[in-house]
């Protein structure tokens, strides 16, 4: 028997490049999140929802549920942290503090949102490592390597795809699959 119809090519997916003024903007991603700290190693989907003054990081079971919810809020007047894993509600003073405390490590959100967007945080001294064609290999910040594996793609304003960060002991690995702006 032979079978025969009409099918779609799937379209390249568009290029993913740094928005200008992508410093102050707000971002979503989806991606996946590898940890390994003290012999241990996880893993997880990651939705991380980034704005001026606020971060909310879902982590996600394979099946998408969500495993824990960690929202830092860091205005003046409400600055606080929490993290709910289904049965239990923890908070804190800081988003940092209170991964370590409830997972035993944590993401450096402060840089992390400037080292995602292929970029040092400019309110800290960095060193940085380019590649030949300018976009960057590695940089040291704050304690933290952070080496980029892969770009979306060769242009010089292409963002991660994939990146490793390490700190005493704590590797972390974010794969990076999708960007929503401004969400």
């Amino acid at each position: 028997m032979l079978l025969s119809g009409c099918a779609l090519l799937p379209s390249a997916p568009a290029p993913v490049a740094r928005p200008a003024q992508s410093e102050s903007m707000s971002f979503a991603l989806n991606g996946r999140i590898s940890v390994k700290h003290q012999e241990k190693h996880d893993s997880a989907g990651l939705r991380w929802t980034h704005q001026a003054q606020t971060d909310e990081v879902l982590l996600l079971a394979p099946l998408g549920q969500t495993v824990a919810r960690v929202y830092s809020d860091t205005r003046r007047d409400a600055q606080q942290a929490t993290l709910d894993d289904g049965d239990h509600h923890y908070q804190a003073d800081d988003a940092e503090s209170l991964m370590e405390q409830v997972l035993g490590w944590h993401l450096p959100l402060n840089g992390l949102h400037h080292w995602v967007l292929g970029m040092a945080d400019p309110g800290s001294p960095a060193q940085i490592e380019r590649a030949g064609d300018g976009q960057i290999k590695a940089l040291y910040q704050d304690g933290w390597q952070v080496r980029y594996l892969k770009y979306a793609d060769a242009s010089p304003d292409s963002l991660p795809a994939r990146m490793q960060l390490n700190r005493d002991g704590l590797q972390v690995i974010l794969l990076i699959d999708e960007w929503e702006w401004n969400p």
